[in-house]
């Protein structure tokens, strides 16, 4: 391996939920090799996001966070083979695989031909309060609510995403 392994430009790719790897979901990026460092930004079915990490251009291992603009985090970690980055991917509630690729390569185009250049989804799954507990900080005069959800109309693969607290209407002061 080396830095010229991981050229900087568009690439495109898909990911997988571990409970359903039949249906594959389109990414498209835009990414920035340099000394070891990744950055760049992109969109999928769940939104636009933006990515930072570290790669090693000597053993082709990678990782990075990918964040949805005013949403959650989710894991990237992979390898830089002939044939693209392949790996896993974690959130909190769920894993999976994928597999990206300079767009410049054109090799596995035919894994994506069929699916529809990403499109953000337009619906969220429905959390509901299932206990509150109220704690008073011994370092702070405040006291704070913590309230736990449920997830109570689960959403296909498509559409599953937890969005950030402010998206439940929630205000942290």
């Amino acid at each position: 391996m080396n830095e010229l392994s991981f050229p900087s430009g568009p690439w495109i790719g898909f990911y997988v939920y571990s409970r359903s790897r039949q249906q594959r979901h389109r990414m498209d990026l835009a990414l920035t090799f340099a000394v070891g460092r990744i950055t760049g930004d992109g969109i999928d079915d769940f939104g636009k996001f933006v990515i930072s990490g570290r790669y090693d251009g000597q053993n082709g291992q990678c990782h990075w966070a990918k964040r949805y603009v005013g949403a959650h985090d989710v894991f990237y970690k992979g390898y830089r083979e002939g044939r693209g980055i392949w790996g896993t991917w974690e959130i909190t509630f769920t894993t999976g695989g994928f597999h990206i690729w300079p767009l410049s390569e054109g090799t596995g185009l035919h894994l994506v031909e069929g699916e529809k250049k990403s499109q953000p989804a337009t619906v969220k799954p429905v959390l509901v309060p299932v206990k509150k507990t109220k704690i008073l900080s011994p370092s702070a005069p405040r006291r704070y609510q913590v309230v736990q959800f449920k997830l109570e109309r689960p959403c296909d693969d498509n559409q599953f995403g937890v969005g950030h607290a402010s998206d439940l209407g929630f205000n942290f002061r």
